[in-house]
């Protein structure tokens, strides 16, 4: 039997996989960009769970102690 060709997912692991250093350079970049897309989500959420409790958001810390004397 023969495997019926030009599928989608079949034509692109073709194209990737035909030559090694194509493969490399999309396995970086895909690394490069999922470490920004993470990195931005996880930052995003932080962010969103930890509304008003950050330094710059609480009034009473960053202000300077006025001495007496």
């Amino acid at each position: 039997m023969d495997r019926a060709r030009g599928g989608l997912l079949d034509t692109t692991v073709r194209l990737l996989t035909r030559r090694n250093s194509v493969y490399v350079a999309f396995i970086l970049t895909g690394a490069l960009v999922g470490e920004r897309v993470v990195d931005y989500g996880i930052n995003k959420l932080w962010e969103s769970s930890n509304v008003g409790k950050s330094f710059e958001e609480i009034p009473s810390l960053g202000k300077k102690v006025a001495e007496e004397g």
